[in-house]
C-alpha cells in the first residue's frame, strides 16, 4: 500500500528548495560570482544535491512525528508547528540572499532558523529519537552555512545593493 502522508512529508519541503532554486539561478551570474567568498566553501554544484538529501530527509522526520505523536491534534502539535516555522525562515532564505542581496538580514534569518532548527531537533527527539537524529545533519549544514553567510557578509561590506 502506498503511504501518500509518508511521500508528500518528503516531497513537501523540497517545494521551497525548487523555488529556491529558481531565484537562485538567476543571480549566480554576475552577482554571485562577483562575491568575496572564503576558499573553503563548497563547490556550487553541491548545494543541490546536499539540500535535496536535508529537505526530504527533514520532511521523512516530520513524518515520524506526525505519525507517533498523534497528529496536529496530540503530542506532535508544537513539533510540527516548530517544523512549519523552521521551513518558512529556512525558504526565506534564499529570496533575502540571492534575490534582495542582503547579506546582513539573509545571516539574521540564518541565525533564527538555527535557533528555531534546535528547537524543533528537541522536540522532535521528546517524541521520536529517531526523528531528532535526522535533524542533526540538517543542524551541521546550517552551522556551514552560517559561517558561510557571515564570511560572505563581512568580506563584502554588509548588504551589496550596489552590485544588483
Amino acid at each position: 500500500m502506498v503511504n501518500y502522508q509518508l511521500i508528500g512529508a518528503c516531497l513537501l519541503p523540497n517545494v521551497g528548495g525548487w523555488m529556491g532554486a529558481l531565484i537562485t539561478s538567476k543571480n549566480i551570474k554576475p552577482w554571485y560570482e562577483n562575491l568575496v567568498k572564503p576558499t573553503w566553501r563548497p563547490p556550487n554544484w553541491a548545494f543541490g544535491p546536499v539540500w535535496t538529501t536535508l529537505y526530504s530527509s527533514m520532511g521523512y522526520a516530520s513524518y515520524l512525528v506526525y505519525r507517533d505523536g498523534g497528529g496536529f491534534d496530540g503530542d506532535a502539535r508544537l513539533p510540527l508547528a516548530l517544523f512549519g516555522s523552521q521551513l518558512a525562515l529556512n525558504w526565506a532564505w534564499t529570496p533575502i540572499f540571492f534575490h534582495y542581496h542582503k547579506l546582513g538580514w539573509a545571516l539574521i534569518d540564518l541565525l533564527g532558523l538555527y535557533a528555531t532548527v534546535d528547537a524543533c531537533s528537541v522536540s522532535f527527539w521528546s517524541i521520536s529519537p529517531t526523528a531528532g537524529a535526522i535533524m542533526l545533519p540538517y543542524l551541521a549544514w546550517l552551522t556551514l552555512a552560517s559561517a558561510l553567510n557571515y564570511c560572505i557578509w563581512r568580506d563584502n561590506s554588509g548588504d551589496t545593493e550596489k552590485s544588483r
